[in-house]
């Protein structure tokens, strides 16, 4: 697809989902900017929540509309309500499908359980904790939310 005109690759990636698309930077970095099309992006929106919606919801100052539409297909999987999600490895804090806050990486806690690491001070120690419980509430939280989806 190097050798392709910049339109002709445009027309393709509308042929795609969401999730394709998100996948498709990791490929090049001709893609990774091609896919980052606000126009691209619009069309996806306009096409999964309608023209009122893309009309309500529409950028303001430095988003664009693939922000727009990840911030609206997070509150549509999650709510917008405050909640701990996991996305990967990764936990983050979310409002109203915004992230407020990164809280961590699963892999930074996986391994041993401490087993044969050196003595931490209590500040460490109670850190770690910290953490434990926020991944179980995360971990939690994408179990229900799984449960329900599965239910309905």
């Amino acid at each position: 697809m190097d050798g392709l005109p910049r339109e002709l690759c445009l027309k393709i990636f509308h042929l795609l989902d969401h999730q394709s698309l998100a996948s498709a930077p990791q490929v090049c970095r001709k893609w990774s900017a091609l896919t980052s099309d606000d126009e691209l992006w619009r069309k996806l929106f306009n096409d999964r929540w309608g023209a009122d919606a893309a009309a309500f919801y529409a950028p303001e100052g430095s988003k664009s509309w693939k922000g727009v539409f990840v911030v609206q297909d997070r509150c549509d999987r999650y709510g917008l309500g405050v909640r701990i999600i996991r996305e990967g490895k990764d936990y983050y804090l979310i409002y109203q499908g915004e992230i407020q806050r990164y809280l961590g990486s699963r892999q930074d806690t996986d391994g041993d359980c401490g087993k044969s690491a050196p003595r931490q001070d209590a500040g460490d120690e109670h850190r770690q904790i910290s953490n434990r419980i926020l991944f179980f509430l995360g971990d939690l939280e994408k179990a229900c939310a799984d449960a329900k989806r599965v239910k309905a």
